[in-house]
């Protein structure tokens, strides 16, 4: 994989195409830092370049954990599709670290991670922001997390 390409150009793009490497886009850091330029998501989506997202947490230069904040991103800054995102958010960031055949997607034979919004339906993770959305939380299957506030009403994660 490589992370940021903020400056990558066609050239490079065409090579990490031709060898399938992942580009891990990191827009919470071009957030942060205010630099105004984000990753050229649509080019790589469109010469062949698999893409991944990731938050880059950090207290230096992204200092987010929100996935939810970086599929906005990807959305409003970097103009993907929701499908774009959300893929790019879990099968191709396990291709990324190489995990794909275990995890990053809901098929036989790999573990069940996921988690359960409270939205009315999937758009809204890309177009609402500012809150967290994730109701319940699974991995490998069973219930991790089920939120509940400090008066006993349920919450987000």
């Amino acid at each position: 994989s490589a992370e940021h390409l903020l400056k990558a150009g066609d050239d490079g793009l065409r090579k990490m195409a031709a060898a399938g490497t992942v580009a891990v886009l990191l827009p919470g850091t071009a957030f942060s830092l205010m630099t105004g330029a984000y990753a050229r998501a649509r080019d790589m989506i469109a010469m062949g370049v698999p893409v991944a997202l990731a938050t880059d947490c950090n207290p230096g230069s992204s200092p987010t954990e929100s996935m939810p904040m970086v599929l906005n991103l990807a959305a409003f800054a970097m103009r993907m599709t929701p499908s774009e995102a959300l893929i790019a958010a879990t099968l191709n960031a396990a291709h990324a670290v190489g995990l794909a055949d275990r995890v990053g997607s809901l098929e036989p034979g790999k573990q069940a991670d996921f988690v359960v919004l409270d939205m009315p339906n999937h758009l809204h993770l890309f177009y609402h922001f500012g809150t967290n959305p994730v109701e319940k939380v699974f991995f490998k299957g069973a219930q991790v997390c089920h939120n509940v506030n400090i008066f006993g009403e349920e919450s987000s994660c």
